[in-house]
């Protein structure tokens, strides 16, 4: 097996890594991609996070639920495929920092956290719903959080 040391620096030393830190518009790009999917994902949790908070009643949690997921979704795709990219760029220093490692698990546990109020499906007006609201606002938060903290 491997040792994680090298494996991140074959990531780091990949063609793909290459191509982006040595394009002057590349890395810009991707950074530019992933905080659109960003926007896109965390805007959509906030908007039905707020829902069950008792914002907008008059719109069915149910159907704005259902809309927003596939925004959701959408946004991931661009997170994901960006976040791969960027990481690849830097990976032998991103692959120690406790900061990235703490995204990663708050990124876990937000996905989480949305998986089980799909699962359970509270009554959008419950404290469970609104327990799971807050929860889900403060996890997104610190992962921006986080994500700021990387950029430093």
């Amino acid at each position: 097996m491997m040792p994680v040391a090298e494996w991140l620096r074959l990531l780091e030393n990949s063609s793909w890594a290459l191509a982006i830190r040595q394009s002057a518009w590349l890395y810009p790009f991707l950074e530019i991609v992933h905080i659109t999917g960003i926007v896109i994902l965390v805007g959509a949790a906030f908007m039905f996070d707020l829902r069950l908070l008792g914002f907008s009643k008059h719109l069915p949690a149910g159907d704005l639920g259902r809309h927003l997921l596939t925004w959701s979704v959408r946004g991931l795709l661009l997170v994901v495929p960006s976040g791969i990219l960027l990481f690849i760029t830097n990976a032998s220093t991103l692959g120690y920092d406790p900061v990235f490692w703490t995204k990663m698990a708050l990124l876990a546990a937000a996905g989480g956290n949305a998986l089980f109020f799909r699962r359970v499906a509270p009554p959008a007006e419950s404290a469970r719903a609104k327990t799971v609201a807050v929860l889900s606002l403060l996890l997104w938060l610190a992962v921006i959080a986080c994500g700021r903290l990387l950029a430093y």
